[in-house]
């Protein structure tokens, strides 16, 4: 087994829209170490972070924060160990479109 460590995804959601940042490819499990929300905004903001199993629509029980609070010009960083298989999706929203989104970990296949 091969181990690649990588920026896994890196994304700017739009204001209010669930949008997927990661999706683990086929034939791949996943370690995320790390998950960094950053507020590029002037205005407080919050976000949501959401694991999807086999890429399930989202539900109540998919969440591992559910609108945290930001400071203006500030971040987040979550430190996880989340592991995934093949088809998991990680699924971030935001207040607002200054919200950026970047996640770090080791690919496996």
């Amino acid at each position: 087994m091969a181990n690649a460590y990588k920026i896994l995804g890196q994304s700017a959601p739009s204001a209010t829209t669930n949008t997927d940042v990661y999706t683990v490819p086929g034939s791949t499990e996943t370690v995320i170490s790390t998950i960094v929300i950053a507020n590029r905004g002037a205005s407080a903001g919050s976000f949501r972070l959401a694991f999807r199993p086999d890429g399930a629509g989202i539900a109540n029980t998919h969440y591992v924060a559910y609108d945290v609070a930001i400071a203006a010009n500030d971040s987040t960083t979550l430190t996880l160990g989340v592991t995934l298989n093949a088809a998991d999706v990680v699924t971030a929203y935001a207040s607002s479109a200054d919200m950026t989104v970047s996640i770090f970990g080791t690919e496996i296949s």
